[in-house]
C-alpha cells in the first residue's frame, strides 16, 4: 500500500490524502489551499493523479479546506463516488454552490474593478463544476460499512467538530489505515464528543491546536464583555466567522446572553446567505448535538438574516451599536471584507476573531495588530480594537487529542501528523511521543510512504461484512 500527502502537511488547508492499495486508489478529502500566495496556487496545479485511475473519494466534513476542491476534480472529469455522512451531503450543498458563486462574483469583480494580475480574471470552478460534484455524493450512515471490493471496506465515524464531521477507519489489505478529520472537543456545548478509535495500525492525526490548550474562559463571557465595552463607546463589532459551526455557536451564546439580560439589546445581524441556510440545517440533524429543539430553533432567532447583496450594503452604511457576523472566517473573501473596510478606520468599533487564523491571510494579519490590511487592491487603516476569543474553538486542542488517542487499544505502527502549521504539528508529536511514546512522522508535500500489507492477510478487521453493511453500487 502506499499513502501520498496531497495536502495539509506543514498547513492546516488543502487535506488530500491518496491511498492506494487492495486495486484501488482512493481520495481521503479532497480540500482547497487557502491562505499564503504560495499555497493558494496550488489550486490550479494538476492534481499528481490521472482522474480516470481514481476509484473514490471519502470526504471526512464539508469544510472547504477539506471539500472545496470537488469541483475541481469534477470539472477534469471525475464521475466516480464521493462518499459522505448525511450531514456533510446537506452542508456541501450549501458550502459548495456559496463558494463557486463567491468565486465567480470575485473574478467579476476583480475585472470590473481592475486589482487583479489576470487579464481576464478567472473563478477556479463555477457554479455548474460545483453542480457536477454534488450529484457524485453518496450518503452513508455512522458506524455503517461499506465494502469497496472484497479486500477493502471502510466506515465512518462520529467526529464532532460540525454536523457531519466523521473519522474515516479503512480496512485494506489486513490492515486498518484510520484519518482522523478534524477532530472536536469532548465537552462543545453544541457538538457531541468524538468516537474514539478501536485500532488502527497506519494512523492520520491533525495537529490544528497541537500546541496549545484552549482556554477554560466561558465564551459567553468574553464575548459578554467585548459587546459591553464597545457598545459603551457607541461602536459595532465585526465578527468574522465561519459559516459552518462557529456563526451558529456565536448564536447561541447571543441568544443565551441577550436570553440572561447580560447582552444590550442592539442589532444583530448575520451576513451570510451560507451561514443562514446551514443555521436551519441544525433543526434537521438533532442527533449529531447537544441542543434541544427550543435551542436549535433560538438559533434562527438570535440574529437578523442578511441574504441580499443589497442588505448587506444596508448593513455597511449603518452606525452605531451593533454585532455584523460575517463571513469568512479568516478574512480571505466574502462579506466580511465590505464590512472591515467600512468599520475597521474607527477606533470606537471593535473587531472579534473566534477562529483559527492561517498564516498568509488577513485574519492572521489582524491577530497581529498590522495597522492596515489589504482589501480589494487598497490598504485600509485598522483603528478598530482587534480581540481574540479562542475558547470557541471547535477544534480539539492537544491534551485533548491525546485522550482520543489514548484510547486506541494498541500504539499504531506508524502515525503521521498532518493538518497543521509546523510549530503546531511538531508539538504535538512531541506530545505523543512522549506521552503515548508513540513513533511520529510529520510529511511533507507530495511525501509518498509504503504501508506495509499484513504478511498473512489477516488482522483486526473493522469493516466486517454485516446485515447494515453497505457494498459499492449501494446509494
Amino acid at each position: 500500500m502506499k499513502l501520498t500527502f496531497l495536502g495539509a502537511t506543514e498547513t492546516v488547508t488543502g487535506s488530500k490524502y491518496l491511498l492506494e492499495g487492495a486495486g484501488l486508489r482512493l481520495l481521503i478529502d479532497c480540500g482547497l489551499f487557502q491562505g499564503t500566495k504560495n499555497l493558494r496556487m496550488r489550486n490550479w496545479n494538476a492534481l499528481p493523479v490521472p482522474i480516470e485511475t481514481l476509484d473514490g473519494v471519502i470526504l471526512t466534513h464539508a469544510h472547504l479546506d477539506h471539500s472545496g476542491y470537488l469541483p475541481v476534480l469534477a470539472r477534469m472529469g471525475y464521475r466516480g463516488p464521493i462518499y459522505c455522512t448525511s450531514g456533510t451531503r446537506d452542508l456541501c450543498e450549501v458550502m459548495l454552490r456559496d463558494s463557486a458563486k463567491l468565486q465567480e462574483e470575485e473574478a467579476d469583480f476583480a475585472n470590473r474593478h481592475g486589482f487583479s494580475k489576470h487579464h481576464p480574471a478567472l473563478p477556479l470552478y463555477t457554479l455548474k463544476d460545483a453542480e457536477d460534484a454534488l450529484r457524485l455524493l453518496v450518503l452513508r450512515d455512522f458506524d455503517v460499512p461499506t465494502m469497496l471490493n472484497d479486500h477493502a471496506c471502510f466506515r465512518l465515524l462520529p467526529a464532532g467538530h460540525i454536523l457531519g464531521a466523521a473519522s474515516v477507519v479503512l480496512c485494506m489489505e489486513g490492515k486498518v489505515i484510520a484519518f482522523s478529520g478534524d477532530l472536536g472537543r469532548p465537552h462543545d456545548p453544541i457538538m457531541r464528543a468524538p468516537m474514539p478509535l478501536a485500532h488502527a495500525d497506519y494512523l492520520v492525526v491533525e495537529s490544528t491546536y497541537g500546541d496549545r490548550l484552549h482556554s477554560a474562559v466561558d465564551p459567553a463571557t468574553e464575548l459578554a464583555d467585548v459587546f459591553s465595552r464597545t457598545f459603551r463607546q457607541g461602536g459595532m463589532v465585526v465578527i468574522p466567522c465561519f459559516a459552518v459551526g462557529r456563526a451558529q455557536s456565536i448564536l447561541h451564546y447571543i441568544a443565551e446572553l441577550k436570553a440572561s439580560g447580560r447582552m444590550a439589546n442592539v442589532p444583530v445581524y448575520l451576513d451570510s446567505p451560507m451561514a443562514c441556510s446551514v443555521t436551519d440545517l441544525y433543526r434537521h440533524h438533532a442527533r449529531e448535538h447537544r441542543l434541544t429543539m427550543t435551542q436549535a430553533n433560538a438559533l434562527s432567532h438570535a440574529a437578523e438574516m442578511v441574504r441580499t447583496v443589497d442588505e448587506s450594503k444596508a448593513v455597511s452604511s449603518r452606525r452605531g451599536p451593533m454585532v455584523v457576523i460575517a463571513g469568512s472566517g479568516m478574512a480571505t473573501g466574502g462579506r466580511v471584507l465590505h464590512h472591515l473596510k467600512a468599520f475597521a478606520p474607527d477606533s470606537r468599533n471593535t473587531i472579534v476573531l473566534v477562529g483559527y487564523q492561517a498564516a498568509g491571510t488577513r485574519g492572521a494579519a489582524l491577530a497581529a495588530h498590522a495597522p492596515s490590511i489589504k482589501i480589494h487592491g487598497e490598504y485600509i487603516p485598522v483603528r478598530a480594537a482587534v480581540e481574540s476569543i479562542s475558547s470557541l474553538s471547535a477544534h480539539a486542542d492537544y491534551s485533548e487529542t491525546l485522550a482520543w488517542l489514548g484510547a486506541i487499544s494498541a500504539p499504531p505502527e506508524r502515525t503521521f501528523i498532518t493538518h497543521g502549521e509546523s510549530a503546531a504539528a511538531d508539538a504535538l508529536r512531541r506530545h505523543i511521543e512522549e506521552t503515548l511514546h508513540w513513533p511520529c512522522t510529520i510529511p511533507t508535500y507530495l511525501e509518498a510512504v509504503e504501508l506495509p500489507a499484513s504478511a498473512t492477510g489477516e488482522s483486526f478487521h473493522c469493516c466486517e461484512a454485516s446485515p447494515g453493511a453497505h457494498t459499492v453500487g449501494e446509494s
